[in-house]
C-alpha cells in the first residue's frame, strides 16, 4: 500500500512538472522563394533561360499563356501569420518584357527584406 501511494505521488509530481503538451508543428514551405535581390537582377530583354537561371523553374506554367511564368511561395510557421509571395514574369517572344507581383527589387543601399 505504501509503495502504491509513493508511486502515485511520484507520477503526480512528474505530470505537474510537464505542463500542457502540444504536438510539434513544423514549418511548411511551398513554392519558389524569390528574394528582392533576385528580382533586382532581372533586366528587360533577358532570355527565358537567363530568367530561369536567376529565379529557378517556375511553379506554374500555363499552356494557354505560354508567355507568363508564375512564381508562388508560401511559408507557414506555427505562431506566425502565413507569408505569401507572388511574382509573375511576362515575355514577348523569348525575351523578358515585364515583371509583376508583390516582390519588388531592393533599392540601392536598402536593407534586404527577410
Amino acid at each position: 500500500m505504501m509503495m502504491r501511494r509513493t508511486l502515485l505521488v511520484c507520477l503526480a509530481l512528474l505530470a505537474a512538472g510537464c505542463g500542457p503538451l502540444a504536438p510539434y508543428r513544423m514549418d511548411i514551405q511551398q513554392g519558389n522563394f524569390v528574394s528582392q535581390e533576385m528580382v533586382a537582377q532581372l533586366r528587360r530583354g533577358m532570355t527565358r533561360e537567363q530568367v530561369r537561371f536567376l529565379l529557378g523553374t517556375p511553379l506554374v506554367t500555363d499552356i494557354f499563356h505560354a508567355n507568363r511564368w508564375d512564381y508562388v511561395y508560401l511559408l507557414d510557421r506555427p505562431g506566425h501569420a502565413p507569408q505569401r509571395r507572388r511574382l509573375a514574369v511576362f515575355f514577348e517572344g523569348d525575351n523578358l518584357a515585364r515583371v509583376d507581383g508583390d516582390v519588388v527589387a531592393a533599392a540601392k543601399g536598402e536593407e534586404p527584406e527577410r
